[in-house]
C-alpha cells in the first residue's frame, strides 16, 4: 500500500495527473503499478488501476489475475470496479474512500445513480438499436469451438 501511496503523490507533483496510485501484487511481488495519467495521457480511461491492470496482464501473458492482489491509494471508481471484476483480481486493498475523493473534487457518486436509471433517463442520451442484428456476433460466438472463455 505504501508503495500505491508513494505513485500517487508523485502523480500529482510531476504533473502527470490525479492523486492515485496502484499496484498489482502476486506472491508479495509487485508485478506491475500504474499512477493516473488521464490529462497526461488524454485518456479518461487512464486510471492508476486499469493501467496497473494493463501492464499486469501484459506482463504475465494472461488476461486474468486471478492469483493477484490490488493496492490502491483510493477505493475504485465505478469503471475501476469493473475492470478489477473482469480481470477476476482475488482481492481489493484501498486506502481512502470514494467520500475522500469526492470532498478533493473526483466525485463519481452520480455514475452509480445513472446505472440504476432506466437508459432513458439517464444523463447521456442513450437509445438502442439494431439489437437483431448485433445478436449475429452472439451466435458467431456461441458456434466457436475454438473460443477462449472468459
Amino acid at each position: 500500500m505504501a508503495r500505491a501511496i508513494q505513485l500517487s503523490i508523485e502523480s500529482v507533483l510531476s504533473g502527470r495527473g490525479g492523486p492515485f496510485g496502484a499496484v498489482i501484487v502476486r506472491d508479495g511481488e509487485i508485478i506491475a503499478e500504474g499512477s493516473n495519467q488521464v490529462t497526461s495521457a488524454n485518456d479518461p480511461t487512464a486510471h492508476a488501476e486499469v493501467l496497473a491492470i494493463r501492464r499486469a496482464c501484459e506482463k504475465l501473458g494472461v488476461f486474468e489475475l486471478k492469483d493477484c492482489e490490488l493496492y490502491t491509494s483510493c477505493e475504485p471508481c465505478p469503471m475501476c470496479l469493473g475492470a478489477i471484476y473482469w480481470a477476476r483480481l482475488s482481492r481489493i486493498y484501498f486506502a481512502t474512500t470514494a467520500e475522500d475523493a469526492a470532498k478533493a473534487g473526483f466525485d463519481d457518486s452520480f455514475i452509480y445513480g445513472e446505472l440504476r436509471r432506466p437508459h432513458s433517463e439517464r444523463r447521456i442520451p442513450t437509445t438502442q438499436v439494431m439489437r437483431e442484428e448485433a445478436l449475429a456476433g452472439f451466435r458467431a460466438w456461441a458456434d466457436r469451438p475454438d473460443k477462449i472463455p472468459y
